[in-house]
Order: C-alpha cells, then sequence, then structure tokens
C-alpha cells in the first residue's frame, strides 16, 4: 500500500477557522453547477463525494437570499424563507457524515439579475441598466432599502444556521454581487454614507459581516469571498489599490478570507489561455495583512505547488472548483500516497458550461460527474466482474480508454486495440494544437492506470478488419465474445453542417482541407478561409494555428461570434480577441454558398447580399463523419458472428455520435458500467420531480 511522503504532511495539519476546525488544508470553494434548487438530491450527493474525498471544507454554489435576486434560469442555490432549509439540509448531512465542515455562499446579484420569476424590480446602490441585454433597469436603493438587504441577509444566515451549515459566506466576489456593487466606483454613485469615499463605500460590507457574526458566529465562521482585482485597471478594482484596501480595512473582521479575481470568466478561465496559479499575482499580497485564514484558488492540481504555496505563505488552504469536480478524491489520493492516480483538471470549463445552460454538470476527465445520485456512480468504486467473459475494445481514443479502464476496474479481461502507434485518438492530435496541451492529460491518466493492470492487454499499431474481430473471437481460448467499438469520427469534407443539408456548390474548384487533414500534417496553401459551421473551439484554433505558421487567414461563420458556443465555457471573448490581435480576417453572420476556381461567394444571413472572397485553400469545419463501416461490415455477418461466438457489438463514444470528448468519454464509461447489469427499458436513471 503505497504511503504518504512526509513532504506533503503540512497540508494535512488541521486549521482553526473561527470556532471550527478544518480537518486538513484542502478547501472545495463555492461553484455553480446546474443542480441547485431544481435538483437538491443531485446536490448533495455531488458535494457529499466531495467531502469522503477528504475536503475539509465543502461549500455551495450562489444561495440566493431573497426574491429581489431571482438568477432566472439559472439553477442556483435558494434561501427565500424557511421552506428551503429542508432542501439544503440535504447537502450539510451528506457532507457532515464524512467528518468536513459545510459553507454556504450567501448572495444578492443586485443589478445582476433581472428577476424575470419574481417580476419585482431589481435594485442597486445607484439606478443602472441590469448587466445583460434585458430591457430592464435596477433602481436605486433608499436607506429602508439597505435596511431591508440587512435583515434578509441576517435571516438567510440563521436559516443556513438553522440547515446545520458551518461556514457563512459573506459574499462580494466578481460583479455579480450587490455588495460588489456597493464597493465599486463604476457602479456606485450615491452622496450618502453608503457611497463617495472607499470608507463609505465598504460600510455595507462590514454592516454585513458584522451582522452575519453577531447572527451565528457563536456556532458557526464567517467566511468573506472577494474578488481583489477587476483586471480593468484604473476604471476598476485593483489590487494595487481598492482591493488591498479593502482588505486593510476588513482584515481581522471575518474567520476566513475567500480571495479571487473578477469576473467569473477571469477567475475560472479555461487553461487554453491561463495556467495553474494564475491569481498568484493578484493574490499574495492578502496573507501579509490578516492573521486571519486565507483560501485562494488557480486550478491546482500539483501537489508539489500546494505544499509551496502555504509554506511561502500566499495561502493557508488550497482553494478549489474545477480540480475537485475532476477528482474529488484529490486530497485521500495525495494523503494515501496516490499521487499517480490524480485525475487532473483539463481546464475546458465543460463543467461551467453546464451551470450556463442549466443542466447538471459534467465533466470532461471524470464521467462520474452529475451522475452520483442518479445513476449511482462512483468516481472511485465500480460494481465487480459478474462473470469471466472477455471484453475486445477496438480503438484508443477517449471512449476506447475509459471504457478499457472501468471495465478493467471492474476486474474484467480486456484486450485494447489501437490502429495507430499512440493511443489517444482525438485526444492526442488535439492537444498539439495551440493552447490545448492540457488536454493530453486525458489520456495520460488513463494510459498510466491501465498499464498497471494484469487483466488488461494493449495492442498499438493494430488495425483489425471484421474478419480479424471474427477469427479472433473464434480462435481466443479465454472467450473474448464481447467487442466494444471505439472507432472515432471523420471530419466531413462535403460542408454538410447546419447551413447545408447538402454538400456545397463547386468543392472540385478549389483545395479544401478538413481539420483532421490540418491535424494530420497536410499543408494549406496561400490564403486559407475558414468555413465554421461547427462553432465550439476547433474552427478558432485552427484559425490560430494556420496564421501562426505564416497564412493570410479569414474565418467565416453563419453565428454572430466566433467558436460561438464557448459563450458557455466563458472564453468566447479571449478567442475573439486573440485572433483580431493575431490579424485574423472574421466575417460573422454570413454563409458560404459555393465555391469558385480561387475564390468562394458569401452570403449575408440578413440581406442574402453576396461577396466573392479569394482564397487558396478553404478548411472546412462543420460535421463529422461516425467511423462506424467496421460495425456494418460485422452486423453484415450474422453468421459469422455467431461461429466466432460474440455475443454483443456495441459502438461508443463518437463511433456512435460525434460529440464532445465529455461525450465520448461518458459513452465509454456507460458502456462499462452498464456492461452485464440489469439496466431499466425505459429511463436509465433516476429523476427528481416537483410533488404536488
Amino acid at each position: 500500500m503505497p504511503q504518504r511522503d512526509p513532504f506533503y504532511d503540512i497540508l494535512f495539519e488541521p486549521l482553526q477557522i473561527g470556532p471550527l476546525k478544518a480537518k486538513n488544508r484542502f478547501y472545495q470553494v463555492p461553484h455553480c453547477n446546474g443542480m441547485g434548487y431544481l435538483r437538491p438530491k443531485t446536490l448533495a450527493a455531488m458535494r457529499g463525494i466531495k467531502a469522503e474525498g477528504g475536503w475539509a471544507v465543502v461549500c455551495t454554489e450562489e444561495v440566493e437570499i431573497h426574491a429581489t435576486s431571482d438568477n432566472g434560469i439559472a439553477a442556483e442555490g435558494r434561501l427565500w424563507d424557511d421552506s428551503d432549509i429542508p432542501a439544503l439540509t440535504k447537502m450539510t448531512e451528506a457532507v457532515h457524515e464524512h467528518d468536513a465542515l459545510a459553507g454556504i455562499e450567501l448572495v444578492h446579484g443586485g443589478f445582476s439579475n433581472s428577476n424575470h420569476y419574481s417580476r419585482i424590480p431589481p435594485i442597486a446602490p445607484s439606478m443602472i441598466s441590469v448587466n445583460n441585454y434585458d430591457p430592464v433597469q435596477a433602481r436605486s436603493m433608499t436607506k429602508a432599502d439597505i435596511r431591508d438587504f440587512r435583515k434578509w441577509h441576517r435571516q438567510a444566515a440563521l436559516r443556513a444556521k438553522q440547515a446545520d451549515f458551518d461556514l457563512i459566506y459573506v459574499y462580494a466576489g466578481h460583479c455579480l454581487t450587490l455588495l460588489m456593487h456597493f464597493l465599486s466606483r463604476r457602479f456606485n454613485q450615491r452622496t450618502d454614507e453608503y457611497g463617495g469615499s472607499m470608507e463609505n463605500r465598504v460600510r455595507l460590507f462590514r454592516e454585513v459581516i458584522e451582522d452575519t457574526k453577531e447572527a451565528v458566529g457563536d456556532k458557526c465562521a464567517v467566511a468573506v469571498r472577494f474578488a481583489v482585482d477587476e483586471l480593468l485597471g484604473p476604471k476598476g478594482i485593483t489590487s494595487e489599490n481598492e482591493g488591498r484596501e479593502v482588505v486593510e480595512m476588513l482584515a481581522e473582521l471575518p474567520d476566513l478570507w475567500d480571495v479571487n479575481i473578477s469576473e467569473w470568466e477571469n477567475d475560472s478561465a479555461t487553461s487554453r489561455f491561463e495556467k495553474e496559479g494564475f491569481q498568484e499575482t493578484y493574490i499574495g499580497f492578502v496573507k501579509s495583512l490578516t492573521s486571519k485564514p486565507v483560501v485562494g484558488v488557480g486550478r491546482y492540481t500539483s501537489p508539489d505547488k500546494m505544499v509551496s504555496l502555504i509554506k511561502q505563505g500566499v495561502m493557508d488552504m488550497i482553494g478549489a472548483a474545477r480540480p475537485s469536480i475532476a477528482d474529488p478524491f484529490l486530497p485521500k489520493k495525495i494523503e494515501e500516497g496516490r499521487l499517480d492516480e490524480i485525475r487532473e483538471c483539463i481546464g475546458c470549463n465543460i463543467c461551467v458550461a453546464g451551470d450556463w445552460l442549466a443542466v447538471p454538470m459534467r465533466c470532461t476527465q471524470n464521467p462520474t460527474m452529475g451522475e452520483e445520485w442518479r445513476r449511482g456512480w462512483h468516481p472511485e468504486r465500480i460494481e465487480p466482474r459478474k462473470s469471466n467473459e472477455g471484453v475486445l475494445v477496438v480503438g484508443g481514443g477517449p471512449a476506447g480508454l475509459e471504457c478499457a479502464l472501468a471495465l478493467g476496474n471492474r476486474g474484467y479481461r480486456v484486450i485494447l486495440a489501437e490502429s495507430c502507434e499512440e493511443l489517444g485518438g482525438r485526444v492526442s492530435r488535439e492537444s498539439r494544437l495551440p493552447g490545448l496541451a492540457e488536454w493530453g492529460r486525458v489520456r495520460d491518466y488513463r494510459m498510466g492506470l491501465l498499464e498497471k493492470f494484469e487483466n488488461v492487454t494493449i495492442y498499438c499499431g493494430s488495425k483489425l478488419s471484421a474478419e480479424d474481430i471474427l477469427e479472433f473471437s473464434a480462435e481466443d481460448k479465454f472467450g473474448f465474445s464481447h467487442v466494444m467499438l471505439a472507432t472515432g469520427a471523420t471530419w466531413r469534407c462535403d460542408g454538410i453542417g447546419r447551413e447545408h443539408r447538402g454538400p456545397i456548390p463547386g468543392l472540385s474548384n478549389l483545395s479544401v482541407l478538413t481539420p483532421d487533414n490540418v491535424m494530420n500534417g497536410v499543408s494549406a496553401n496561400g490564403k486559407v478561409l475558414i468555413f465554421d459551421d461547427e462553432h465550439y473551439y476547433m474552427g478558432g484554433v485552427l484559425a490560430e494555428k494556420l496564421k501562426l505558421e505564416g497564412h493570410e487567414v479569414q474565418i467565416v461563420t453563419p453565428a454572430s461570434d466566433i467558436s460561438t458556443w464557448t459563450h458557455n465555457t466563458m472564453e468566447q471573448f479571449r478567442i475573439q480577441k486573440r485572433l483580431l490581435e493575431l490579424g485574423v480576417k472574421i466575417t460573422p453572420q454570413h454563409n458560404l454558398v459555393s465555391v469558385h476556381p480561387g475564390a468562394v461567394k458569401l452570403e449575408c444571413n440578413f440581406t442574402d447580399k453576396s461577396t466573392i472572397h479569394e482564397c487558396q485553400t478553404l478548411l472546412l469545419v462543420t460535421e463529422r463523419f461516425p467511423n462506424d463501416d467496421l460495425h456494418k461490415s460485422l452486423l453484415d455477418n450474422p453468421e459469422g458472428i455467431d461461429q466466432a461466438g460474440i455475443k454483443t457489438i456495441q459502438c461508443i463514444g463518437d463511433c456512435l455520435a460525434p460529440g464532445i470528448i465529455a461525450a465520448a468519454v461518458h459513452s465509454g464509461h456507460l458502456a462499462a458500467r452498464e456492461f452485464e447489469a440489469n439496466v431499466p427499458e425505459d429511463i436509465p436513471f433516476l429523476r427528481e420531480r416537483i410533488l404536488l
């Protein structure tokens, strides 16, 4: 059994937080999840798994304190009145079961919420339009409104205490909160004692902290979450000036400081644009100003880095949102000396997309995320094998690797055959694109564990035909009678996609490439025009790659902006900014209607006005074909299947339905979990229902 290196002992020293003691230095900071008040059982199970995995503190997401802060369709937490207490108590019970502390992030969104559900006019320090495109304005708060807000927050804190939470947050992180609106010169135009000077703008923040401590401080710790820098320079709060001033003014008042940067897209930047520890430059000063514990985040997955942060006095506890999603058992693995088993976050923000889409979040690395309650999946435990059957997995991409790993964990005998000389499939190719290197962790984590299994054999450079599979299954005396096909997908070269349900006319007139061609090393000629009808990261990242290689690049999309789906991963702004800075020509809201020698014809989405654009290479980023020919060939030979003794044949991942990498990993895991299992025929998972 592996033993923990004493070097990491500091990570497991207990720490006093107000009246409480955290058992170690691992702190799951508040993070949204698409579960919230709509799915309390799903939420409680997910948080409970974190606590079981060794996190000393496990926090909620944003929890609205009043109907004047209605976050619309988002599935966040709610604590509007006593009727919300039972749902939140489910989470504290799940967390306390594993000797962890439960924290709740109380929030009022101010003018960040349009209140479409409650239909109550939003409130703000000063009259202001809401910070989205809704035709709604927030009204300026009166002194009575401020007193009401303090009362609402106090009542919510008392309800949180009743729900058995241990840490109660006063939240001024990001510009999504009313307290941050009062702190900001941009939003606070008041001329009374709550506006003007920094001392006045901090007043409400101080009062709410004091109110909360007076209400619940006998039993609960009071934590503050504060964004010390808005990355806006002189226009906003900065860590050099006003952010530092706020911490100096309130240094000893809360029991814990949870510090970050604003906005959310900066705080949770993807690995394509920011690396591990990117917030240290901004938050590093806080610990020098307070004797209270400090928590910070930075997508930390390296135990050595965690130790360094504590020893250097940057923070007292290692905060994590995304790394705790990718591996809920990260603390346990460090504690037990299993560092090579850490499932490292790749920083893709698919988890964030779940919140924006108001569905339970998912994770590229951790296919069990969001499935803890509804499917009963555990990230570290899986049902043992039910027979001595063997499984042949064809294809070593994300779906095949995950399927082989899960089947291997169950104890089945597995052969994994990959046609290429390296494993990883699309993950290996895509991780070589600009900014996506950390995505290779999807491959590396699974390869590292598979190499330890005596019951799993891997063959690279082994392209199998239908005849090969039948012959192997018939001759193998150990009975590999089940076949999982994870043969991936191939990008189309005919332009068929969302805009074109038939081939684009004239493609033979021009040199046409697909993402597969580019990733496989095929060179583009001259000026490149990219037609992006897929709308995720691929079009934008290939534009960056080709521009860096010296090509003149134009990217065209029918959408309103480039890589538009990445609004859900909070990186669209950065993608478009980078392309503009590189000199890529961007043509949104246009369709590619036909191809001609040395040029293409584009058409405006609105006016149908057409324009001709010269190019020597056309790169089509539209749809992908599932590589299911092998599956079809096998099914075309039922007699051969019977003679070979094959009992089941199943497609998984992109071979079944092309999608994102997270979907491929989930598909492989699902197939392994359901192998020889009794799966309900109608709906194969539990649902949370509103009871009437």
